[in-house]
């Protein structure tokens, strides 16, 4: 992925540094903060999807205790 193009949500709200963008092509997908915008994770879908379901299943619950 050479060129992002960045979405925001649409609760992000005013433009401010405070949101989560996301960049995707058919192989990768790049996360970042706003306020960080030089600091860009990769991950693909299916490691995603993963990620999210895990969170949605309160399976990390217990690594924040």
């Amino acid at each position: 992925m050479r060129e992002h193009t960045w979405q925001r949500s649409s609760f992000c709200g005013g433009g401010g540094n405070n949101c989560i963008e996301v960049a995707a092509d058919d192989s990768d997908i790049a996360i970042r903060e706003s306020s960080e915008p030089s600091a860009v994770l990769h991950t693909d879908r299916i490691a995603l999807r993963a990620f999210i379901f895990g969170v949605k299943r309160g399976h990390l619950d217990r690594l924040l205790n």
